[in-house]
């Protein structure tokens, strides 16, 4: 028992009480990268019953919703999948001064719903026995930049890109091997793993030194107490145990 997790889950719920007995229920606007968007809906619906108020998410590619958030649009909170994104809205003067936090660490892995079909070297990658390989935009979604990283260190990226093909966020490129357009692509672990289950098909779970740790980030945009006591709710203990239960390690 760790009573200084105790207090903090303490401090969490006397913040969230101040907020909503403040007010009425209002309504949160949150641009969240496509990978956490299941996990985030789960943390909101915990957050909705404890608070009254409504998360309105927005799913997409970190890099669209970072152009769009430089265009203007009202989001109040912007959860990324990457740390660059964030760090930007902040040197910007966009994002709120002091408000970025890393929330999640992200794993990347070559997936394929086919059993034994993927091994655990991904050695698959150097055959012939595939037709396409599915990756996220490298120049939009962190997770396709992790992947072009791993192809580049197994010396196979010009060689498989008359095979990739690529989808506009890593919920696209998941969809992509899920329906059997492509054999096998980069997705992220969060995608296949349910919590009590047996991951379906076959994995190479990738060594995190084959490309750039993707710590995603989450930055208020408006100075917002209902914002702000959901940026607090995704650091209690309640959130972070959702969070690591989902696939993602804590930093």
């Amino acid at each position: 028992m760790s009573f200084p997790g105790r207090l903090r889950t303490l401090l969490t719920a006397a913040w969230l009480l101040l907020t909503t007995t403040a007010g009425s229920a209002d309504e949160i606007y949150v641009a969240v990268a496509s990978n956490f968007s299941r996990t985030l809906q789960t943390i909101a619906t915990r957050f909705e019953a404890a608070t009254g108020h409504r998360i309105n998410m927005s799913v997409g590619a970190t890099g669209k919703h970072y152009a769009q958030i430089r265009h203007g649009a009202p989001f109040d909170i912007f959860f990324a999948a990457d740390s660059r994104r964030p760090a930007l809205l902040e040197s910007e003067n966009i994002a709120l001064p002091g408000s970025r936090f890393t929330y999640a660490l992200g794993k990347l892995v070559l997936w394929s719903p086919r059993e034994g079909y993927v091994d655990d070297q991904g050695s698959i990658l150097e055959t012939e026995d595939f037709s396409h390989l599915a990756i996220a935009n490298p120049r939009l979604a962190p997770y396709g930049k992790a992947a072009k990283e791993v192809l580049q260190a197994r010396k196979l990226w010009d060689a498989l890109k008359g095979r990739t093909v690529r989808g506009e966020n890593i919920g696209q490129t998941f969809q992509f091997v899920k329906s059997g357009n492509a054999e096998l692509g980069f997705v992220a672990w969060s995608q296949i793993r349910q919590p009590g289950k047996p991951v379906s098909g076959s994995f190479w779970d990738i060594p995190q030194q084959l490309y750039t740790p993707i710590r995603q980030q989450a930055v208020l945009l408006k100075r917002s107490k209902p914002a702000q006591a959901f940026a607090s709710f995704v650091k209690s203990n309640t959130a972070q145990a959702i969070i690591r239960e989902s696939g993602y390690d804590l930093p």
